[in-house]
């Protein structure tokens, strides 16, 4: 249950929508700068993921979790709701929280994802697939995914569920999804959220035979350190992470005060181009 808050900090607990999360530079980063500020954070015993994104099952989490406040990472809309009606303070980190009284922060990666789409689209591809999460996608897509699907409907493209797929984010799910994807009617561009799924992506590729890009181009929306040793290049979104650190750590040390914050704040995002972009092969 949560106690009283400790004298030179607060006791924050982190929940990761998967367990991979915990891995990502900028989540080191975070817990390390919110320990320096004198908190004490820590990741919650389950992930999202492990709790089904269920409000019930993430409400008797909260209750047994010794915490003053939550950074809540990737949270489905129904998730980010009951944390908006909780009185414990908790912080959105991504997740579907557009419109909800929560403090929040990551990239505005709007324009980003619609430039990407776009020097597909003029490359002639138009078989374009966006693999996304299931809480991307469901109930409906998010900001980033309707800005892929308007700019496939803006140039003579009908968007549907071959443009973004459903599909169980697992190991066997993942490749099930792309298995299907491959055997009818092949994409000519993968767009891949995440670049723990583009890698995957790109060894189902290598073990399939396709080349990159001249058999099907590759597009991840997030960078990866990794990126810098591949060849050709990785067409991929950048966004700086070290603004959304440093606002999760002011959030904190305002809620440690006892002030009010509920300032959302949005991230620039760019879209950069890669080798392992190329013209459609019918083009």
């Amino acid at each position: 249950p949560v106690g009283e808050r400790p004298a030179h900090g607060l006791r924050v607990a982190i929940l990761l929508s998967e367990p991979l999360d915990r891995n990502f530079d900028f989540m080191v980063r975070l817990e390390h700068d919110l320990n320096k500020a004198g908190h004490t954070s820590s990741f919650a015993a389950k992930c999202l993921s492990d709790l089904r994104m269920d409000p019930l099952r993430v409400a008797r989490m909260v209750e047994r979790t010794e915490a003053d406040a939550w950074v809540v990472v990737c949270g489905s809309r129904e998730v980010m709701d009951w944390f908006a009606k909780q009185r414990i303070p908790a912080f959105a980190l991504f997740g579907r929280r557009r419109g909800l009284p929560l403090p929040r922060a990551g990239p505005n990666k709007l324009p980003a994802m619609a430039a990407a789409t776009r020097s597909l689209i003029e490359l002639g591809h138009r078989r374009i697939v966006l693999l996304a999460r299931t809480g991307r996608r469901l109930p409906e897509p998010g900001v980033p995914e309707r800005s892929f699907l308007d700019e496939l409907a803006a140039n003579g493209i009908t968007p549907g569920p071959y443009h973004l797929p459903d599909w169980e984010v697992s190991v066997k799910g993942f490749h099930a999804r792309l298995d299907s994807l491959f055997r009818l009617t092949p994409p000519s561009a993968l767009i891949i959220q995440e670049a723990v799924f583009y890698f995957a992506a790109l060894q189902f590729c290598a073990n399939r035979g396709l080349r990159v890009p001249q058999d099907v181009s590759l597009i991840c929306t997030d960078a990866d350190p990794n990126f810098h040793w591949c060849q050709p290049s990785v067409a991929h979104i950048r966004w700086d992470s070290r603004p959304v650190v440093r606002r999760i750590v002011r959030w904190a040390a305002n809620v440690s005060c006892g002030k009010e914050d509920f300032r959302q704040t949005l991230t620039p995002a760019e879209f950069v181009p890669g080798g392992t972009v190329g013209p459609a092969a019918d083009f």
